[in-house]
């Protein structure tokens, strides 16, 4: 019912723009965020940021308040949420979510669908288009329409390595990486059994994957040649590494364990400089070789967005855009780069002389030439994609193997369109309960909102699941993992309505 007020509330304020002509004023929606009417006036606005960014956020709207010509002053009440949890949330109960909130791109399609993002108005998107590079937009992007202001563009990876193992001469070469690690009895640590990364390998090869929405969110189509000659190519690649003694299934700064090559992001840097000191090493991805020919291995890059909710008072929706646009603007994203290590998507932004004086940053922007900006993703697919790498390393090495392997993620992203309205609709528990790893859906049945585990599970404490629907994360609660306090033998219990799951001894 909350999700059905949330859709009645946004279509209610679609049909007022219509009615309103151009978006040149407040009247016409929050999406342009100005015009020539009058929107000063005192704001309460709550704001869903991550909680290192709680203090910032806030110093921030108060400079807005100080600065902005429009006489308006935001009377703000920052919340921390991350921005994993905030789409999950916003879903659950989208009038009571933030009015603005952070956000991971993967979740656009979702929360488009949900009722929870207002579509921004033609300046409010030229405003985006103008400031923000061109991977950013797209991540923002659902049709041919915006939907959120681009916060970073740093969500990458590249590779960081010790030095003392492998030479600065080597890093271009994923063959004498291997060899380097082998011979000095060193790790690689890739997370090749994770479908975000083993996609670099086929986009490397000029592969693509490219699901299709209408303007809704609604997942339509999917354009994708993982299975085909490109395709085989990228798989002898990711053979190469998996079938390798130094081989560890990782993205963790691992160099304090035994790795002299770790594949991750920005967010590991300060961990890794640590454990490697005088060794520390950081570049884009090597490449690997094929029957002679060279390719430079791919990755995705992404982002955080921001995003505004649906207001019924579309007076407010345009002064919350305007603070949108100043949130998003160079001043505060450098300001976040400053305090968190932030890869700013802001174009004047990304040339401050600190920014492009960052080591990682240098290294993920080298990496950008070679990446495919993440768009929006069918959640069921994060799961379809990672078999690929666990079917090569169990396989028996031949080329039917691979070809097998990849005939086999063709079928299964095929068969999401051929999926029954019973299957999308249901719920299901995955995770590693009875020793798996998160690759079983275990059924649940229904009693209206109440979903319970068709079996009850014996648990030992620290057992990890989450409960999903259509085996897809688009939707899926709770937001972190449900962690088992207590062992025992449990049935499992989801509150579709509210997200709340609960463990019910047997």
């Amino acid at each position: 019912m909350k999700k059905l007020l949330a859709l009645i509330m946004a279509l209610a304020m679609v049909l007022s723009l219509a009615a309103c002509g151009d978006g040149s004023t407040p009247s016409e929606g929050e999406g342009d965020g100005g015009g020539s009417a009058d929107i000063s006036g005192t704001y309460d606005v709550v704001i869903w940021a991550p909680e290192a960014a709680v203090d910032l956020t806030k110093s921030q709207v108060e400079d807005f308040n100080k600065s902005n010509e429009y006489g308006i002053t935001i009377n703000a009440t920052v919340e921390p949420v991350s921005e994993a949890d905030a789409a999950t949330n916003m879903i659950t109960d989208v009038q009571a979510g933030g009015d603005l909130y952070f956000f991971a791109q993967d979740q656009l399609s979702r929360l488009i669908q949900a009722g929870a993002l207002s579509k921004l108005g033609t300046s409010a998107a030229q405003f985006a288009k103008d400031n923000n590079n061109a991977a950013s937009i797209l991540a923002a992007q659902s049709g041919s329409d915006l939907y959120a202001y681009p916060l970073t563009a740093d969500n990458g990876y590249f590779m960081y390595y010790d030095k003392s193992v492998v030479p600065d001469s080597d890093v271009d070469s994923l063959e004498a990486i291997i060899a380097d690690c082998e011979n000095a009895g060193k790790n690689i640590s890739y997370e090749l059994e994770n479908a975000w990364y083993t996609a670099g390998f086929f986009f490397g090869v000029g592969c693509h994957s490219d699901w299709v929405t209408d303007d809704d969110g609604n997942f339509i189509s999917i354009d994708d040649d993982f299975n085909s000659d490109k395709g085989l190519i990228a798989a002898k690649g990711i053979q190469k590494v998996v079938t390798s003694k130094s081989y560890v299934n990782s993205s963790t700064a691992d160099f304090a364990s035994g790795s002299a090559v770790v594949v991750t992001g920005t967010w590991n840097y300060a961990t890794i400089k640590d454990q490697l000191g005088d060794n520390f090493g950081v570049t884009d991805l090597p490449s690997f070789e094929v029957d002679g020919q060279s390719y430079h291995i791919g990755s995705y890059s992404g982002c955080k967005l921001l995003g505004v909710k649906p207001q019924t008072d579309a007076t407010k929706g345009a002064a919350i855009a305007r603070l949108a646009q100043y949130l998003t603007g160079k001043d505060c994203q450098l300001a976040r780069f400053n305090s968190f290590g932030w890869g700013p998507s802001n174009k004047d932004a990304l040339a401050d002389p600190a920014v492009t004086a960052d080591p990682t940053l240098a290294a993920l922007n080298e990496q950008g030439n070679y990446a495919v900006p993440q768009p929006n993703i069918h959640g069921s697919w994060w799961d379809i994609a990672k078999v690929i790498t666990t079917d090569i390393k169990d396989s028996d090495g031949s080329e039917a193997a691979l070809k097998a392997a990849l005939e086999k993620y063709e079928q299964s992203i095929e068969a999401v369109f051929t999926m029954s309205d019973d299957v999308k609709n249901a719920f299901t528990v995955i995770g590693s309960i009875n020793g798996d790893g998160w690759t079983l859906d275990l059924p649940m049945t229904a009693d209206g909102d109440i979903w319970t585990s068709n079996e009850a599970y014996t648990m030992d404490a620290g057992v990890e699941f989450k409960c999903r629907q259509g085996k897809s994360w688009d939707v899926a609660y709770p937001a972190d993992n449900y962690v088992v306090e207590t062992a025992g033998t449990y049935y499992i219990q989801l509150n579709a309505a509210t997200g709340e799951v609960t463990l019910i001894p047997a």
